[in-house]
C-alpha cells in the first residue's frame, strides 16, 4: 500500500483549492445533467399504499381503507409537482363500488369529519358526485404529519365511518422525496433537513409528439395477395416473439386474420390476435414494408385498438373492473414512441373504472393539420 505524506503550506492549500473547485465543477455538472435528462418513471406499492411518479418528476402517492373494509373503501390521493416549495395537493374519494357501500347510506349534502387520534381535525363538504372531495390545506398538513407516524385516520358522518390506513405510507412518501430530490431539505416530507432547496430538480416539460395528417385519416385497410401475406406470416412468426404472442400455424387465416392498415406511402401497421385470458385481450402490432420482405418491427402484443395513428392497450386487473392499466403508442411519421403509461390505483372497491389516474409516462400527443 502506498502512503502519501500530508500537504502544508502555501502549495498544499492551493493544491487543495484545485481540487474542490474541480470537485464543485463536477457536481454543478452532474446536477446540470440530472435536470436536462429525462426523467424516467417510477411505479412503487408497499401495503395499503403506491406511488406513480411520471417523467415531468410529478408524483401521485395513494393509500386506501384496511384491506378488510371493503364497504366503507375509500382512498386519497396526494400529488405533488416537481420543483422546490412545491405544495401537496390532498384528494379523498369514498368507495362506491362494492355491493352495500356505506356511502349510498350518507343524507344528501353530508359533510364529513376528519379525526386523528380522536382528535377533531375539521369538516370537510363532499362534491357533486357524493364521493369525492378537495382537501383544505390545514387538513393536509395534519394528514402529513399522521402519516408519517402511527395516527389512526378517519373520516366520518353520523354513524358511518373510513379509515384510512397508514401501513405503506412511510415508505411511499420516503420514494416521493427520493425521486424529487427533496432529502434532508426544509420540504421534505419524510426526512427534513436543511440542505438548500436548490437541490430540489426542477420539473421537466411535458414531452412532444407530432402525429402527421396522413395517420390521423380513417384507416385506410390494405389487401395483400395471398403469396405477399404468407411471406408476411412468415416473417411473423419468429421464435422471439413467440413467448408473447402465442401466434400458430393458423395466422392469417378466417379464424386468426391479419388487419393491415396504411400508415404512410412506405409504411404499414399489421396486427392479429395474439393472446387471450378471462377478462382481457392482446393483439400484436408491427410496422411493415410495403413490400416483401416486410421486415417487421414489433410496437407491442398487448394491443386493443389502433386509431388515428395511436395504437392504445387497456386492461383490467381483475374482472370486477375496479382496476385498470392503460398505455398507448403514437406513430411520428417514422416509428411509433411510447407516449402514455398510467394505471388506475389498486383493486380495492373504491370505483369501478379505478379511483384515480397514475401515470408513469406522460406525452402531449398533437395532430398535426394537413
Amino acid at each position: 500500500m502506498h502512503r502519501f505524506a500530508p500537504l502544508s503550506g502555501a502549495l498544499g492549500w492551493r493544491l487543495l483549492a484545485a481540487v474542490a473547485g474541480l470537485l464543485m465543477i463536477g457536481h454543478a455538472a452532474a446536477a446540470a445533467a440530472a435536470a436536462a435528462a429525462p426523467a424516467a418513471g417510477l411505479a412503487f406499492s408497499h401495503h395499503d399504499w403506491e406511488i406513480a411518479c411520471d417523467n415531468t418528476r410529478t408524483c401521485r402517492a395513494a393509500g386506501y381503507h384496511p384491506d378488510d373494509r371493503e364497504a366503507h373503501a375509500m382512498s386519497v390521493l396526494l400529488t405533488r409537482k416537481a420543483g422546490a416549495q412545491q405544495p401537496v395537493r390532498a384528494q379523498l374519494q369514498l368507495g362506491d363500488a362494492a355491493e352495500e357501500p356505506a356511502v349510498a347510506q350518507l343524507r344528501p349534502n353530508a359533510k364529513l369529519q376528519l379525526r386523528i387520534d380522536g382528535k377533531p381535525q375539521g369538516t370537510l363538504a363532499l362534491g357533486k358526485d357524493g364521493v369525492s372531495a378537495e382537501m383544505p390545506a390545514q387538513q393536509v398538513n395534519a394528514l402529513l404529519n399522521a402519516l408519517k407516524g402511527n395516527g389512526r385516520i378517519v373520516w366520518s358522518s353520523g354513524e358511518f365511518e373510513w379509515e384510512l390506513s397508514g401501513k405503506g405510507a412511510a415508505a411511499v412518501l420516503l420514494k416521493m422525496d427520493e425521486f424529487q430530490g427533496r432529502l434532508g431539505t426544509p420540504g421534505a416530507l419524510m426526512r427534513k433537513g436543511s440542505a438548500s432547496e436548490a437541490q430540489v430538480l426542477p420539473a421537466l416539460a411535458v414531452p412532444v409528439l407530432n402525429v402527421p395528417f396522413t395517420a390521423q385519416q380513417q384507416a385506410t385497410t390494405v389487401n395483400l395477395s395471398a403469396a405477399q401475406q404468407a411471406i408476411l406470416v412468415g416473417e411473423l412468426l419468429k421464435p422471439e416473439w413467440k413467448e408473447e404472442c402465442d401466434m400458430e400455424a393458423e395466422l392469417g387465416s378466417s379464424s386468426r386474420p391479419l388487419r393491415i392498415v396504411r400508415l404512410s406511402e412506405s409504411k404499414l401497421l399489421v396486427s392479429a390476435p395474439c393472446w387471450l385470458a378471462a377478462y382481457n385481450f392482446g393483439e400484436g402490432y408491427w410496422v411493415i414494408d410495403t413490400q416483401a420482405p416486410f421486415n417487421p418491427v414489433l410496437v407491442t402484443t398487448s394491443g386493443n385498438e389502433y386509431m388515428g395513428g395511436i395504437v392504445g392497450a387497456s386492461h383490467r386487473g381483475r374482472g370486477l373492473g375496479d382496476c385498470w392499466s392503460h398505455e398507448e403508442w403514437a406513430w411520428d411519421g417514422q416509428q411509433f414512441h411510447a407516449t402514455l403509461k398510467r394505471t388506475t390505483g389498486m383493486c380495492r372497491m373504491v370505483a369501478l373504472g379505478g379511483p384515480w389516474e397514475l401515470p408513469t409516462l406522460v406525452t402531449d400527443v398533437r395532430h398535426r393539420a394537413k
